[in-house]
């Protein structure tokens, strides 16, 4: 019987599968990372004591991203799939032994340098905290300290697993995750306090390492305790990471130096910036991750070969496909950024709701830019987007110290929108000189009809939330909120649907006959 399930489970899926998969594991991921900042909210406030424990993530996530995630993906995935695709299982298994085995001796090492140093990091993270704050967050620093040890290993079995078109417990691993947390806040918080929730940290990262472990069944992996320094593959994927683990590094340096500015502005604004920033990545992770990760073994293949008109046709595809959900979930979360806030937090918080607000232009192009430096990682290329990101952050880091100066915490928002604008453009561009002009007619047309479907679901959208269902002082229930939030959200989207199908957009075409189809189909009785 388990046998049967893992056979399911790990079947290959084509890209519209694996992003179904996809989202619908980080939608599910999502959901409960939401309740999971719902609880945090309800039971530490805007406070101090989040202050300190997001500043404790800090490290810890940028030493992970530095050397694995991303990284990691974009690197080894390409170097599995020309090995696997000339049949070539045993270098391709000597790859993946050996990068297992170098990520867990780096962050081993890490680890231990982090739990050892700790306070002194503090200092430099968030140099502005008070004598509480900071030894709160090097306590916690310390129980996260082998983090990136479980979510290096997971990282890896979930790459091999995307080689072979397998993404189910890849998606499944967010979601342990997350429970992992929310059992630590529900049952250690009482007994352990903020310290609780770190060790329900550490208790979702190995879980979903194991999930990851369990999702390698039947793939014929054979791991060795040794590192095939003379495989050119993993030659490979050393010299193709170590500037894509740079550029990695440098998106949450940003995040790192952020929370650093925000330290010193008010009590509690590094936990309103994170509050509001988690928020902003919930639709990149559930649009521009899921769509880029899942056709990213496909658009590696098509740069593989000589047919460049097939992978402009793809990429085409997949940005049309980004753009079609990201445009108009940015333009309904600015709209009811105050019931989103409400929602997620218990109470009302202006300053989350206007970070919120400036975030989503980031959500568009954010979302855009999973795809875009997918596209140069497919073709080898990872030396473009780190150069791109160099720039990013001197002008990211620029706009940060001004606008906070100016706005205050809202500023950094302002900044990365900005910085995220000036990126994906640029990278763009590089596309075009390289493969040529590849936005044609088609492509732009849709992408104006979408901004005007979009544009009329506002309008509606608006007149919902400021005169049909408008929020009252004093309402935070989730019961109260969540029947008024449902139909907005309800009736924006039947808006848009309806707006993409009188301008003919695919998209909104194929669900109309699919809502169609099922709502008039003839159920047999006997």
């Amino acid at each position: 019987m388990v046998n049967r399930v893992l056979k399911y489970a790990n079947r290959s899926l084509t890209i519209t599968m694996a992003a179904a998969i996809l989202s619908g594991g980080y939608l599910i991921s999502g959901v409960f990372g939401l309740l999971r900042d719902r609880l945090l909210a309800a039971e530490f406030g805007i406070s101090g004591t989040l202050d300190a424990y997001f500043a404790a993530f800090s490290l810890p996530d940028l030493l992970f991203f530095i050397l694995v995630s991303g990284a990691l993906v974009v690197t080894l995935l390409p170097v599995l799939n020309e090995r696997l695709q000339h049949h070539n299982k045993k270098s391709a298994w000597e790859i993946a032994s050996s990068v297992i085995n170098i990520l867990a001796i780096l962050t081993l090492v890490a680890s231990i340098l982090i739990f050892v140093f700790a306070s002194s990091i503090i200092d430099l993270i968030a140099p502005n905290f008070d004598v509480t704050r900071h030894e709160t967050a090097v306590n916690i620093m310390r129980i996260l300290a082998l983090n990136p040890f479980f979510f290096s290993l997971s990282s890896v079995f979930g790459t091999i697993q995307q080689a072979f078109g397998r993404f189910f417990f890849f998606a499944l691993a967010p979601i342990i995750y997350n429970l992992g947390i929310i059992f630590g806040i529900v049952y250690l918080s009482d007994s352990f306090g903020i310290y609780g929730v770190a060790y329900g940290v550490v208790i979702g990262a190995i879980a979903q390492m194991l999930i990851q472990i369990l999702g390698m069944q039947g793939l014929g992996f054979t791991y060795k305790p040794h590192i095939f320094w003379r495989n050119k593959g993993f030659r490979k994927v050393i010299r193709l990471i170590i500037p894509r683990s740079i550029d990695e590094g440098i998106e949450h340096l940003i995040a790192l130096i952020e929370r650093a500015i925000a330290s010193g502005l008010t009590t509690g604004a590094i936990a309103s910036y994170q509050f509001a920033f988690s928020l902003k990545n919930y639709p990149i992770t559930l649009i521009g991750t899921a769509i880029a990760t899942a056709a990213f073994p496909s658009i590696s293949s098509r740069a593989l070969g000589t047919r460049t008109d097939l992978l402009k046709k793809e990429i085409l595809e997949v940005a049309r496909a980004i753009l079609w959900f990201a445009i108009p979930a940015a333009a309904g979360i600015v709209i009811m950024r105050g019931y989103i806030v409400r929602l997620l937090l218990g109470f009302g918080d202006a300053t989350v709701a206007n970070i919120l607000g400036w975030f989503t232009v980031a959500i568009v192009f954010q979302s855009l830019l999973r795809l875009v430096t997918r596209i140069f990682y497919a073709q080898q290329d990872t030396k473009t987007p780190l150069y791109a990101s160099i720039v990013a952050i001197v002008l990211n880091i620029s706009l940060a110290l001004w606008l906070a100066h100016t706005y205050g915490v809202v500023g950094l928002a302002m900044a990365q929108s900005i910085v995220a604008v000036i990126e994906v453009s640029y990278l763009f561009v590089v596309l075009i000189k390289r493969l040529g002009w590849f936005f044609n007619k088609t492509f732009l047309a849709h992408v104006i009809k979408t901004g005007i479907s979009a544009f009329v679901m506002a309008c509606v959208t608006y007149v919902l939330v400021r005169f049909v269902f408008p929020l009252v002082a004093g309402e935070t229930g989730f019961f109260a909120l969540a029947p008024k939030f449902s139909a907005i959200v309800l009736i924006s989207l039947t808006v848009y649907l309806a707006a993409g199908w009188v301008l003919r957009l695919p998209e909104a075409v194929n669900i109309s006959k699919r809502i169609k189809r099922f709502m008039f189909t003839r159920v047999p009785l006997g």
